[in-house]
């Protein structure tokens, strides 16, 4: 059976495996959250991450020099954060937060409790995807979490994978 192009262009790129991050920001002193998988390394020199958003959501308008995000790299226990920051239906601004107990990155965007791993960003740039927004970020700070393993999005899907000790801890 032969599927439409953009079916058949989920089915192919589901089979690339990607962490699940929530992509935070402040906008106007309201916090804005979302998941997000479409997330990579871009540059050691200046040190860059690119994150991949939806052009019709909060974080898309998000602007060079003068907004930040953070990126909360979710651990295989954190399915419920993530279902919650993808929910269409979720609520706007502080009431995704509730009862997070979220701490302020130097930016102002909330870090997640108990993730893998965060980064904290200025958005470098901001590039046109389509019916996405890639937004460059310089990163300004960053920090390690737990020591469990990564949540993972594959085949449609949440996985885990079973990683080998961490040399830095």
């Amino acid at each position: 059976m032969i599927q439409p192009p953009d079916e058949a262009f989920r089915t192919v790129i589901s089979r690339f495996a990607s962490g699940v991050t929530v992509v935070t920001t402040l906008i106007d002193g309201e916090p804005h959250g979302m998941t997000a998988s479409a997330v990579s390394s871009l540059s050691l020199d200046p040190l860059l991450v690119l994150v991949c958003v939806e052009r019709d959501t909060a974080l898309s308008e998000l602007a060079p020099e003068r907004d930040g995000f953070a990126l909360s790299v979710l651990t295989a226990s954190q399915v419920e954060l993530s279902d919650r920051f993808a929910d269409p239906d979720r609520p706007a601004g502080e009431a995704q937060f509730v009862g997070l107990g979220t701490r302020p990155a130097a930016t102002g965007a909330p870090i997640l409790p108990d993730v893998l791993a965060w980064i904290d960003c200025r958005v470098w740039a901001r590039y046109d995807g389509g019916d996405h927004v890639i937004l460059v970020g310089e990163v300004v700070d960053m920090g390690l979490g737990g020591q469990e393993d990564p949540l993972i999005h594959f085949r449609g899907s949440y996985t885990t994978a079973v990683r080998p000790p961490d040399p830095d801890r």
